[in-house]
This record gives C-alpha cells, structure tokens and sequence, in this order.
C-alpha cells in the first residue's frame, strides 16, 4: 500500500468516527431530552409541580347549608335535640315549645318545627335568596331578617307546621309564653309573654 493510500484510508477511518461520535451525541441528547420531558410530565400528572396545581386555592368552598347549620328534616320533632336547629334554641323557647307540643297532640295535632336555630351563613343564604325573588334588599327584609336582626340566629324563634299546630298556637300558646310575633307568618313563634299572660301587638314583617 503506497503512502496516499494509506492516508486516504486513515481518513476515511476518521470520518467514520467523526460520525459514529455525532450520532452517539445526538442519541444521548435526545435520550436525556426525553427523560426530562417524561419526568416533568410525570410530576404533573401527579400534581407535584405544575403550575396548575401550586396556582389552585387551598381554602375549601363552602356547600350548601346542612344540619349543623340549622337545616331541618321535614317533619322535625321538637322532641329530636339530636338535630342542631333544635338543640340550639334558647333552652325556655325549647321547652315551651315542646310543652306545647305535647298539649296539642292531646288535641289531636301533631306539631313539627321547619326551622328553629340558624346559623348567620344560612340566614344570610336565605336573604340572598329572598333578594334574588323580590328584586331588593329592602322588599326582601319584609320577609327575611339579616342575620344580624334575626331571632332563629339567636335561636329565639321557631316556625311551626302545619296549619293546624300554628292554628292551636295562636290561640292556646299564651299559656306557655308562645306567641306569634309577626302578622304575615303565621307559623313563627317567640317566647313573647310569661306563661299565661298576654301576647304583645304583632309587627307588620321581618324588620
């Protein structure tokens, strides 16, 4: 083999190395891009490190009200203290209430409360709702208190069902101090009077 053929073979030696080199470079970049792109796929998916997941608000988004609000089952037992909306009554309104109760079922009527105490989160739910219906705060105050007007918040009131136990209320109630304090709802009662005297005038609403 003359010297030149010699060279042209070392170089092509080289350049076949050049490019095995090249290719192996390329291979390794690309191997480590893509185990980069898995891993930070993988913390996404995990919620660990994407921005999604560190943007989100931690508090927790309060639900309708329930039970510990004060939401009552249909046809509440004044009798049931297992229930927050009766347990939380003022204790002298609870048990005028459920001598009431007892009283009247002698007469044949079996009396539910459809709420008593209210949590100020569910009182005002119920404003918002009754501003939603008539269109302003001021029409809706006529028939719901704020929560910082309102008896059940203070578990000073209660609302009676059906009409027959309102009925018997208004007009035996006085014995037991239970009177019905605002004239368009006739299901909402208060400990008003002492037992056996006489209810105070009536208010016109809510306010």
């Amino acid at each position: 083999m003359t010297p030149d053929d010699q060279l042209v073979a070392t170089r092509k030696q080289e350049r076949r190395l050049t490019a095995l080199i090249a290719l192996a470079i390329v291979a390794a970049v690309t191997s480590f891009a893509f185990a980069a792109f898995t891993s930070v796929d993988a913390g996404r998916s995990a919620g660990d490190s994407s921005p999604s997941a560190i943007d989100q608000p931690t508090g927790k988004k309060r639900g309708a009200p329930g039970a510990e609000d004060g939401v009552l089952p249909d046809n509440a037992s004044p009798f049931d203290t297992s229930l927050p909306g009766v347990a939380k009554l003022n204790p002298k309104l609870l048990k005028a209430i459920q001598q009431a109760a007892t009283a009247m079922e002698a007469d044949g009527i079996t009396m539910h409360l459809t709420t008593g105490w209210r949590s100020k989160e569910y009182q005002e739910e119920l404003l918002q709702k009754a501003i939603r219906k008539y269109g302003s705060e001021e029409k809706a105050r006529e028939f719901v208190s704020s929560p910082e007007d309102s008896h059940h918040v203070t578990g000073n009131a209660v609302d009676v069902g059906p009409t027959d136990a309102d009925d018997w209320i208004n007009r035996k109630g006085a014995r037991f101090g239970l009177c019905q304090t605002l004239s368009n709802e006739m299901w909402h009662f208060e400990l008003a009077t002492t037992p056996g005297g006489t209810c105070p005038p009536m208010q016109g609403s809510a306010r």
